[in-house]
């Protein structure tokens, strides 16, 4: 992988600066032997694309790709302008696999084929994918490698069982051995280890102890018969002479597998856990009150049996796996998938260790699903989940589920959120593989995608219908709010002149009724033709009217300001000014007599308002 990058940074260096690169089989990926790129667990490939001689100012994207082959990982990185097909060149030389017998999967968006460009789907820099090989033929390679490669392939062992005549299809990696497999199919047919009878295994499967990718089956399936023997003391040698394609357990095998009667455990062990433990640690308890409590003795349990390496379960009642997988914004929607499990059913253990705890499986559960489990074990906890079961999917799923068989459990229910009902979209069965596994929950996926596509289209428009609604809604509050404040203003303004006005009102009342009590109060005018000594007064007003009166010169000033005021013109506002000389009046002793203030016999006077 070093050399590679090296050699792809030299290219690009040379072709940068339009200097030929040289081109041969020690620059390219495929002079890497098998055996070294078989080796590690996790390999790198990486695919130069040649740069223009002319400098470009947009660098081309790069994408990098996680890619995952049964127990191994390849890192591709390509740039966007590079189509799926030559992904799957690249993998052709590091997997060894033709690129037509591959089914390249975990595309998030749309159709994919192998003349798709990336550049299209619209992919961020890190993606994961998966490469599923249903029809995978036995890979060629070098010897140094085959080994380590057969180690990593699964094996598919049909094994019919002679006594009720059914077949059981068992995945097994090349790395387990022969003893596993019979511990295995104990568990399926409770033939202890020492009384089975098998036909089909190759001539070269001598030793238990031997593993499987070294044993001589046919790869990628292999087919075996096993039968209970007719006499627990028959001896090998007896066995070989009844039938010479038989392969029996050894003397010291058997004797580790004896009955409970002899040595008081049960018969093998499965996965490293002792059958006495699985049989007796239920998985949930009978008549739990809260789901949750029960959903957390699940967990803990399937962790105890199977390990660590498993979907992680929903914790709360199933009503609440509905509320988190359905209910949310459409683009955090996930698909809700039930696992119901059943201690008593033959598939189990294998469904459980070799399907639903495989990292592929894990890891694409957890990315696009709620995983939520059930144990139907017990009868009380199976009437419960069918009562729960009618009410969110209908009578008919209800009926479904109750008329599968015990030795057709565990059941995996995928489940799809619709806008007026729940879709059970898939029921799958423990007899499947992890391909197959893996198939039919991406299947799912891709109904669930293009439903979910439409559902975020739907809710944007909602979204946006809503958005204009509310800054309606908005512009007309304010456009309330603003007549509301202008109808308050112009009322408060209304109010405030009509209170001016009553003032004023009040105050010219007033004034009037001075003006009268002034008026009553005055001393007749004396006449013409008066014995006494008269002073005529001429009063010019701010308007420029004038106005006579006489006044007998012994009389007080404060007569003159009193007729003054009862004319409109109160001295506390106007003073009252003389000519020659000019002086104000008002500033004089109001208690003199005309005669005294020398307004005598006649005088003009000028109102003027005060300051």
């Amino acid at each position: 992988s070093a050399c590679r990058i090296l050699s792809c940074i030299f290219c690009s260096y040379f072709h940068w600066y339009g200097v030929e690169t040289l081109h041969g089989p020690a620059y390219g990926p495929a002079s890497h032997s098998p055996a070294a790129s078989s080796t590690p667990s996790s390999s790198s490939a990486f695919r130069h694309v040649v740069p223009s001689r002319q400098i470009v100012e947009r660098q081309p994207r790069m994408l990098d790709f996680r890619v995952e082959y049964r127990d191994r990982n390849v890192d591709v990185v390509l740039e966007d302008s590079s189509t799926v097909g030559d992904i799957k060149h690249i993998l052709e030389n590091e997997l060894q696999i033709p690129a037509s017998k591959m089914l390249l999967k975990g595309w998030k968006t749309g159709d994919v084929d192998d003349s798709t460009v990336l550049k299209s789907l619209h992919l961020p820099k890190n993606n994961s994918l998966y490469v599923l090989t249903p029809d995978l033929p036995p890979p060629s390679s070098s010897h140094s490698g085959a080994l380590q490669e057969s180690l990593n392939q699964n094996f598919m062992l049909i094994v019919t069982h002679r006594e009720v005549q059914r077949e059981y299809n068992l995945n097994f990696s090349g790395s387990s051995t022969i003893q596993e497999v019979k511990r295995n199919v104990y568990d399926l047919t409770s033939i202890p280890v020492r009384h089975q009878l098998w036909e089909g295994w190759p001539p070269s499967a001598t030793d238990d102890s031997m593993t499987l990718a070294v044993s001589g089956l046919t790869f990628p399936c292999h087919r075996l018969t096993v039968g209970r023997r007719s006499s627990p003391v028959q001896t090998r040698e007896q066995s070989e002479e009844q039938c010479t394609d038989v392969h029996m357990v050894s003397d010291s095998d058997g004797d580790d597998f004896e009955d409970a009667t002899e040595f008081g455990v049960d018969d093998g062990e499965m996965f490293g856990v002792a059958s006495s433990a699985l049989r007796k640690s239920p998985m949930m308890p009978e008549n739990a009150e809260n789901e949750g409590d029960a959903l957390l003795q699940f967990t803990a349990e399937f962790s105890s049996r199977y390990g660590d390496c498993h979907p992680v379960y929903f914790i709360g009642s199933l009503e609440a796996a509905f509320q988190e997988a359905f209910y949310g914004k459409a683009r955090d929607r996930k698909l809700l998938a039930i696992y119901l499990h059943h201690d008593e059913s033959v598939l189990t253990n294998v469904f459980c260790s070799q399907m639903l705890c495989a990292e592929s499986i894990v890891s694409y559960l957890s990315q696009n699903f709620i995983t939520w489990a059930w144990d139907m074990t017990k009868e009380a906890n199976r009437a419960r989940f069918l009562t729960m079961c009618t009410r969110h999917f209908g009578s008919v799923v209800a009926q479904t589920i109750r008329t599968q068989k015990t030795d057709q459990f565990p059941l995996f229910l995928i489940i799809m959120g619709k806008r007026s009902s729940n879709e059970v979209l898939n029921v799958i069965q423990g007899n499947t593989t992890v391909d197959e596994l893996m198939m039919r929950l991406m299947a799912a996926m891709e109904i669930f995608s293009a439903q979910q596509q439409e559902d975020i289209k739907d809710e944007d428009e909602r979204e946006a219908r809503e958005n204009v609604k509310r800054e309606q809604d908005e512009a007309y509050r304010i456009s309330l709010e603003a007549d509301r404040a202008k109808r308050e203003a112009q009322e408060r303004e209304m109010a405030e002149q009509f209170r001016l006005e009553q003032i004023r009102k009040e105050q010219e009342e007033e004034r009037e009724a001075i003006r009268l009590s002034l008026e009553q109060s005055l001393p007749p005018e004396p006449k013409e033709e008066s014995t006494e000594s008269v002073s005529k007064l001429r009063i010019r007003t701010p308007s420029g009217e004038f106005f006579e009166r006489r006044f007998l010169a012994s009389s007080k000033l404060q007569v003159v300001f009193d007729f003054v005021a009862s004319k409109g013109y109160p001295w506390e506002e106007y003073k009252l000014l003389g000519t020659f000389p000019r002086r104000d009046v008002t500033q004089l002793d109001p208690n003199k007599s005309l005669l005294e203030v020398k307004l005598y016999p006649q005088e003009t006077l000028f109102l003027e308002a005060k300051e």
